[in-house]
């Protein structure tokens, strides 16, 4: 949501009671080492509430009055987790005698019990967060010097005038994984709103009943990638990542990082689009757990399998261990298609939808037009990218987007992903739903 918010304006609702409210919603996090904000309400003044994770990646709940911070929860672990979903409830009750009753904070079902900072609020006070003299913002911090949130929401509610405890909203299920509730029994108050983000056209749409409408302000993209399936990203954490965007999908000026999901098994599909091409290196594939992705080119050593669509003066050869073949060459906004079959150990790279080698990724054991057959039979293999100085690749793991920009027409066989292409039969999109099924 980098750039992107959600605002409403509540100046003629009536809180149905400002010492009682709930927030419950899912985020995963895409940058990480900056403020994201999560939620801010206030207008003029210096009265406020915020939800944010600050810039040591812990999560900060406070709010202030005209004054100063009149409470604050500031929690002393950290969220680094570019590949989770966090579960947030925040359940706040003035009214209650014992201050540490009065906010509640829960991650994945659990009370947070430890804080670097904790001071609750005085009793019987009225929230800010649920104040009808403020606008509210997701995604935003309104100054002259703004801070968003980098990264994905999901199930975002507010409830005005009661407070629940993160059960309403969740559940352990058998592999004991926190998982959402996606109708949960609450009332949702006047000032309460539900946002699913089903409706891609109009994202800010409130499913409480109540009409209280969020106006998207930037470019909000929907997403498929959820708590109950989560899809590969690239890996924000991993020292040569370069410049991430779009929910760590369009990378810029990298060497080496892999995705976030790894497989050891199955049969898996993805799409890289070359976005700006440039003279260096651009060069895409997959890599083993050895494999030196700080720096080294994918393909120039034997535990990595790579594609060439640039590299000063290449363009279009297969590489490993440092020799190439070739094959068709890449330019602005061709699509990489690539098959990768762990079964057969081989994997198959294709040009818009056309396999090279007239490779046939359903051809199993025969591993027909296959670019290499000779994949580690154990161990794990993960989708690299490497596109340095200013170039810049965005990948689609099914979730139907090349950045913020949808695939142009769905291809088949996605089993519930989009791809741009046909996914070829018998192959999945990386994600958790499809890796416990398959991988």
């Amino acid at each position: 949501m980098a750039s992107t918010y959600l605002l409403i304006n509540f100046l003629s609702q009536t809180p149905t009671n400002r010492q009682k409210y709930t927030k419950s919603f899912w985020v995963k996090r895409s940058a990480l080492g900056a403020v994201n904000m999560i939620f801010y309400s206030g207008i003029g003044g210096t009265a406020n509430a915020d939800i944010d994770f600050a810039v040591d990646d812990k999560l900060n709940i406070y709010e202030r009055d005209a004054s100063s911070v009149s409470w604050q929860l500031k929690t002393n672990r950290l969220f680094r987790d570019v590949g989770a979903w966090y579960h947030i409830v925040i359940e706040a009750d003035s009214t209650q005698a014992t201050s540490s009753n009065r906010i509640k904070l829960y991650i994945n079902g659990v009370q947070e019990t430890s804080f670097d900072t904790a001071t609750y609020p005085n009793q019987n006070i009225n929230f800010e967060a649920n104040n009808n003299s403020e606008n509210v913002t997701i995604g935003r911090y309104t100054s002259a010097v703004p801070y968003y949130f980098n990264g994905y929401f999901s199930h975002y509610h507010f409830i005005d005038g009661t407070a629940y405890d993160a059960s309403t909203f969740g559940q352990f299920n058998s592999d004991g994984v926190w998982t959402p509730k996606t109708s949960p029994s609450v009332t949702y108050g006047n000032n309460g709103y539900f946002l699913k983000f089903e409706n891609s056209g109009s994202m800010g749409t409130d499913s409480s009943g109540n009409a209280n409408n969020f106006t998207v302000n930037g470019t909000l993209t929907q997403t498929i990638d959820s708590p109950s399936n989560v899809y590969a990203t690239i890996n924000a954490l991993n020292p040569s990542a370069g410049t991430l965007s779009n929910g760590n999908l369009t990378l810029t000026a990298s060497t080496s990082p892999e995705a976030i999901l790894g497989v050891s098994q199955g049969k898996w599909y993805w799409e890289i689009k070359l976005v700006t091409q440039i003279a260096s290196e651009q060069i895409m594939g997959i890599c083993n757990e050895t494999f030196n992705n700080s720096g080294s080119s994918i393909g120039s050593d034997s535990n990595s399998w790579g594609y060439i669509i640039q590299s000063n003066g290449n363009n279009g050869q297969a590489y490993h261990n440092g020799s190439t073949t070739q094959y068709s060459t890449f330019t602005t906004n061709d699509i990489l298609n690539i098959a990768l079959d762990m079964d057969n150990q081989a994997i198959y790279f294709g040009k818009n939808g056309t396999w090279e080698n007239s490779g046939d990724p359903t051809s199993g054991a025969s591993k027909t037009g296959a670019i290499f057959t000779n994949l580690p039979t154990s161990g794990f293999i993960f989708p690299c990218f490497r596109t340095t100085s200013t170039g810049v690749i965005s990948a689609n793991f099914g979730n139907g987007y090349f950045g913020t920009t949808a695939v142009a027409s769905a291809g088949s066989n996605g089993n519930g992903s989009i791809f741009e292409y046909d996914c070829p039969s018998g192959y999945y999109a990386l994600n958790t739903k499809n890796l416990a099924t398959y991988g």
